[in-house]
């Protein structure tokens, strides 16, 4: 197939990349090249800025695709763009959506394709929300062949995923569990969340290309192990070869003392403080043996390696980790004042 991908260097469409080229494809990438020496041998580059819409019709031709998947689409001008872009240029078009769209808390934590999609804490799955319904209102109206892939937290050895952090990213948390430190962890610790290997993820996506029975259809790829946020910050200890010292703090509270850049209110109350449990039925129906293989235990370990092994990726996050003490400092001091009454 000759596949375009808005994008291709992500969490997320690295990986999607990487099989795409290996199985032979006529794979094409759109992006500004900030990470060419990532990109396979073979694959194609279209070297713009996708809001750049002038810029792109001049570099596309007349390129037809059989799918073209954008997996940077925020907001409805933006995929509204899209379908102006390729309407008459790909028998299928994919956008990349979010399981942060579900509404929080929805009336069950067993979540599939047809649970409401609503997030009153964070504008950003708003926003998805948005793009899915013009997206669908266009495949109604006009025939624009759209398919919906909802993401939860996907990862890569780029990064160790985490529910609380800074705007430097995970490394000052790592950084405690090796400090002997105590860590934040909300709530209680016993929510229930899914992580995804982004190659586990890239073989459900994978099998969507091209299939019809995709087409109008919104699908949800996961993994199918749960585990609670305890579970998860303790095998990010084990991978460090630390204990994990958790400290638990109410999720209302994190996100009222928070920096507001942090988006914890999203990403907390909108997202992962609230216990779900992915049903991929639909997906394995349309893409028959989809599994994902990759542990948790397994995948955290390879991040920490990799994060370990590149020293410029420890970024320093001062901030956060006074932030950190301070609340810590707080919660025990009111302990402490009940206490002595």
């Amino acid at each position: 197939m000759k596949i375009l991908l808005i994008g291709g260097t992500g969490t997320i469409s690295s990986a999607i990349t990487r099989q795409l080229a290996a199985a032979g494809h006529d794979l094409w990438l759109l992006n500004r090249g900030n990470r060419k020496g990532e990109v396979p041998s073979g694959v194609h580059q279209i070297i713009a800025d996708i809001a750049d819409e002038a810029a792109v019709l001049r570099q596309l031709g007349d390129s037809r695709f059989d799918a073209v998947c954008e997996f940077i689409g925020f907001v409805p001008e933006q995929v509204e763009r899209d379908v102006r872009l390729f309407r008459n240029r790909t028998r299928q078009y994919v956008y990349i959506s979010s399981a942060s769209a579900y509404n929080k808390p929805a009336a069950s934590p067993f979540i599939n394709e047809g649970t409401t999609l609503a997030n009153p804490h964070w504008e950003y799955s708003r926003n998805k929300i948005s793009c899915e319904e013009l997206l669908m209102r266009e495949y109604r109206e006009n025939g624009f062949p759209v398919t919906i892939v909802r993401p939860s937290h996907t990862y890569c050895e780029r990064g160790v995923p985490l529910s609380i952090h800074g705007t430097k990213g995970c490394w000052q948390v790592l950084r405690r569990i090796l400090d002997g430190k105590p860590v934040l962890v909300q709530g209680d610790g016993s929510s229930l969340w899914t992580l995804t290997w982004n190659e586990d993820f890239a073989s459900g996506f994978i099998g969507l290309l091209g299939n019809p029975t995709a087409l109008g259809e919104a699908f949800q790829i996961m993994s199918d192990e749960q585990l609670t946020w305890n579970q998860i910050y303790e095998s990010v200890g084990r991978a460090l070869n630390k204990q994990a010292q958790l400290y638990h703090v109410a999720s209302d509270f994190l996100v009222a003392v928070a920096p507001k850049e942090w988006e914890l209110e999203g990403n907390l109350l909108g997202d992962k403080s609230v216990t779900v449990v992915f049903d991929c039925a639909k997906l394995k129906r349309a893409v028959p043996g989809f599994q994902a293989t990759t542990r948790f235990d397994e995948g955290v370990r390879r991040c920490v390696d990799y994060l370990l092994s590149h020293p410029e990726l420890q970024v320093e996050d001062t901030e956060f980790d006074a932030w950190c003490d301070r609340v810590i400092a707080a919660q025990e001091a009111a302990k402490n004042t009940f206490c002595k009454e």
